[in-house]
């Protein structure tokens, strides 16, 4: 397939993550530790692993049995254990195929992990992360994102959880199922703020502050990072808020969600009254079952967007219940209930070329103009013209290769990016700042000589500080996507501080990094992430002025 939309890249984020956690980015369940820390918790005394100034615990259940009768449902409480329970290794990830250096996925699956440079009931800023991969697959223990460079370098306590995916996750039962099951379409978001709650409750035996909590994601987590910044639960437990190359403006409507679960019963033989028996089935054949659906956009653009495509039953998301998701996180509006909490959301320069490494797709690097207009028109039809016109004005050294790619990744992430921030700024709350990361790898996407650029993904082994040179001192190896330039470990430390200081103190800054200043409707200023930082007022100009006057912004 040579060309991707917006509506069918979000609705194969699964594809993302199953990509990103290559053997490269494996890591193991345990690692070697210098010593053993013993923390209280609600629950119980746990043991994690101390390793070069950073304590660890991993595998920590926050929430009871979601299996059984609790399927569907909210979690049962939480047990008390006697004694010290080991949090050594990482719980099981949600109900997906297998993944490398993982326990086993299971249908419990409530587990979360801490990284913290002490114990010591310090005060320290809380960056609750939530990991991509849709909706569908993905762990807190996913690849790039271990939280020890960050806990370590910049004194911060990073918490990552596991919590439902896919069908288990979002199937929508409110109107079938009774009142037990109201909130039913979004468990997984419901799951996630069950974590928020044990970090308030927990967190600072890890020394961390459960009143400074910043949510946090990239891909399908910023996508949930936009649902929690909607979600009236969740509002008591974070206090800012971070959504990276993932806007979910807009959600599943709870009527194409009920669709989706009648075109599930049907495909079971299952009627509607019998809806019980999916308590029956073996979560494994369910989640094959959830493969033979079709395969729709977890999340949509503007609700007026010209030429939009009406939402197809199939695919599993947060649902716009009314309860748990009273509406659209980003539309009409920007939520008035976080108002008061200040946002940082943007995208990387090159979504699309790691769409084009994962597919296989070598074709887009050969591209003359006639041959881009073509690859474009069935997505963008009579607006086509316009739309090259627009780009070839705006970089008139770019080549066709070079625009596709920038149509492609800014549709992708940068539209939906920018509809936020100025309905962020419109609300005239707390402040937003935009931004583009832009540090450029050298890597050539296989069979082409086309360079990797800034993909999709490449952010979180950057935004994580794992970009860095290794501490033994041994020379070091090639980034899986940021290539073989020193300068990688600069734009690393660069992006990682930029986030930490915002988790501290609600706005971005860094050493010899320009001052950031809030988005705003006149000079629109973005900060360009890279080893030099530039703030570049009303960046995308007049391309995005094209967007507008097609309707797609």
């Amino acid at each position: 397939m040579n060309r991707i939309d917006r509506r069918t890249f979000l609705g194969n984020l699964s594809l993302v993550t199953a990509a990103v956690v290559a053997p490269r980015y494996g890591f193991s369940s345990i690692a070697k530790a210098d010593e053993f820390v013993e923390v209280n918790t609600t629950h119980g005394r746990i043991k994690g692993m101390r390793n070069e100034g950073v304590s660890v615990f991993k595998g920590i259940p926050y929430a009871g049995r979601i299996s059984g009768d609790r399927r569907f449902r909210r979690p049962a409480p939480l047990e008390p254990w006697t004694g010290v329970r080991d949090a050594l290794q990482f719980g099981a990830p949600a109900i997906q195929a297998p993944r490398r250096n993982e326990p086993a996925p299971a249908e419990d699956c409530l587990f979360l992990n801490v990284w913290t440079p002490a114990s010591d009931n310090r005060k320290r800023p809380v960056m609750f992360y939530s990991h991509g991969g849709g909706f569908v697959i993905g762990s807190g223990a996913s690849g790039g994102q271990d939280g020890s460079n960050l806990a370590r370098n910049f004194d911060v306590v990073v918490v990552e959880t596991n919590h439902r995916l896919g069908l288990l996750g979002f199937l929508y039962l409110d109107e079938l199922a009774g009142s037990d099951y109201v909130g039913s379409g979004n468990m997984g978001m419901l799951d996630i703020v069950d974590g928020l709650k044990w970090v308030h409750d927990n967190i600072a035996q890890f020394g961390g502050d459960p009143n400074n909590v910043m949510i946090w994601g990239e891909s399908g987590g910023g996508a949930k990072t936009s649902c929690l910044y909607a979600m009236p639960s969740a509002a008591p437990y974070f206090n800012k808020a971070s959504i990276e190359s993932g806007p979910g403006v807009r959600m599943t409507p709870k009527e194409t969600a009920a669709e989706t679960t009648a075109l599930l019963l049907k495909e079971l033989n299952i009627a509607p009254k019998d809806w019980r028996k999916l308590l029956d089935i073996p979560a494994a054949d369910l989640l094959v079952m959830q493969g033979k659906l079709p395969s729709v956009a977890p999340f949509l653009g503007k609700s007026n967007t010209k030429g939009a495509a009406p939402r197809r039953a199939g695919g599993f998301g947060p649902v716009v219940d009314g309860h748990a998701l009273p509406h659209h996180p980003f539309d009409p509006t920007a939520p008035d209930l976080s108002r008061n909490k200040p946002l940082l959301v943007g995208w990387n320069e090159d979504e699309f070329t790691f769409f084009a490494w994962e597919r296989k797709d070598t074709e887009f690097a050969k591209l003359d103009f006639e041959g881009l207009q073509k690859r474009l028109e069935p997505q963008y039809g009579e607006d086509t013209p316009k739309l090259i016109e627009a780009y070839r004005k705006a970089t008139p050294n770019a080549t066709a290769p070079q625009l596709y790619i920038a149509i492609s990744s800014i549709a992708m992430m940068g539209l939906g990016s920018v509809d936020i921030a100025e309905k962020k700024v419109k609300q005239g709350g707390a402040p937003v700042y935009l931004y583009n990361f832009g540090y450029k790898s050298e890597k050539p996407i296989p069979g082409t000589d086309y360079p990797m650029g800034t993909p999709h993904a490449m952010d979180i082994s950057f935004k994580f500080n794992n970009e860095i040179p290794p501490r033994d001192g041994s020379a070091p190896k090639e980034s899986f996507f940021g290539g073989n330039r020193p300068e990688r470990f600069v734009a690393s430390h660069h992006f990682a501080e930029l986030w930490t200081t915002f988790a501290r103190t609600g706005k971005p800054a860094a050493n010899d990094v320009p001052q950031w200043p809030a988005y705003n409707l006149k000079t629109r200023p973005t900060m360009r992430i890279d080893a030099t930082c530039e703030v570049i007022d009303n960046r995308f100009s007049q391309e995005l002025a094209l967007w507008r006057s097609i309707g797609k912004l």
